[in-house]
């Protein structure tokens, strides 16, 4: 349990892990590597336009591309997700436009747009809270005879909550479809993992609950996918649920609000830049022959156009009305907060 399943080392080369296949169709291999690159892009442009004013807030998911399209990539389109609000990768392998995904960064009183049509519900801000959610939705899919599973993606900080304690408890109990993919990026905000938990890793935790727990290298693409797919099987097999620990690291701050060098530092970020999940991966697909400089081109055509399509789709988009946030609270308004509403509507106009 100690050493994280890997199937790429850091310098792109095969490992001799035997357990797990790796022998995917060279067009699933390609997709894969696709999403990879699209998935930073895009990333880099969210924080572009955080930047330039678009977007209140964001949160970068880069150098955990590899543990979101791994563990999405091999699951059915009905099985639910319940993720947090670093999974950007996940969001594009369910095809959730990225515009969709800049609305909840914009303040849109719906959250995102698309993303229960696609078998994914809403991001979850508050930490821990949807672990709940996946348990229950597994619960439910159990009863009703479904063939699904479901999926709560959270972080290492987020097990540190009572939330996620009693998720997996309820689970392990109860023998409920569902999987906790565990993205350990090394820091909760600016607290450390050394600092949360005593256990020699997060997947130690598994046995106190009755599950198996497993670690995966979460910049290893292919060892992702492949341990998501076994923990599936278990779950639609009846099985129970599983507690997966993807260790992998958060290269960029905590959000565009936070400043990492007060709590980390450069020597760090080198060590984990080496271990980049894309470049080893395509290393990986160059020496087995299935990238090709065709490929690479038409991916890096693909993500120019993404990009473009998310700024037409944001850059001087309106701004939500404000009364959204007191209109969507209840079915019906009530009295004090249509007198919040009233008062905060009187002040914006006597600012302007």
């Amino acid at each position: 349990m100690d050493q994280p399943i890997q199937l790429i080392a850091p310098d792109g080369r095969a490992t001799p892990e035997s357990r797990y296949r790796r022998d995917l169709p060279p067009e699933t291999l390609v997709w894969l590597y696709e999403n990879l690159v699209i998935t930073r892009d895009l990333d880099a442009e969210f924080v572009n336009l955080q930047r330039q004013g678009e977007l209140a807030l964001y949160a970068s998911c880069r150098g955990q591309e590899a543990a979101q399209i791994g563990a999405a990539a091999c699951l059915r389109k009905t099985d639910w997700l319940f993720p947090q609000f670093r999974e950007l990768g996940v969001f594009l392998v369910r095809r959730i436009a990225p515009a969709h995904v800049a609305a909840v960064w914009r303040g849109a009183w719906h959250g995102g747009l698309d993303f229960t049509s696609k078998c994914c519900a809403p991001i979850a801000i508050p930490i821990a809270t949807h672990t709940l959610h996946a348990v229950g939705a597994a619960m439910a899919a159990q009863r009703l005879g479904e063939d699904s599973l479901t999926v709560a993606f959270l972080g290492d900080g987020a097990t540190s909550e009572g939330d996620s304690h009693e998720a997996m408890n309820l689970a392990a109990v109860e023998k409920a479809p569902c999987v906790f993919y565990v993205q350990n990026n090394q820091w909760a905000i600016s607290v450390p993992a050394s600092r949360q938990y005593a256990a020699p890793t997060i997947a130690h935790r598994a046995v106190g609950y009755g599950m198996p727990g497993i670690r995966v290298d979460g910049n290893d693409i292919l060892a992702c996918y492949a341990v998501m797919a076994k923990a599936a099987e278990r779950a639609r097999a009846g099985d129970g649920p599983t507690l997966i620990e993807a260790v992998t690291y958060r290269m960029e701050p905590h959000t565009t609000s936070d400043d990492a060098t007060r709590y980390r530092g450069a020597a760090e970020l080198a060590e984990w830049s080496a271990r980049d999940p894309i470049s080893r991966y395509r290393t990986y697909l160059r020496d087995i022959g299935v990238l090709t400089q065709r490929v690479d081109t038409r991916v890096r055509a693909r993500s120019v156009r993404l990009r473009a399509e998310l700024r037409d789709a944001v850059v001087g988009a309106p701004d939500a009305d404000v009364g959204e946030l007191f209109d969507h609270v209840y079915a019906e308004i009530t009295p004090e907060l249509s007198a919040q509403r009233a008062q905060l509507r009187a002040e914006l106009a006597w600012e302007a």
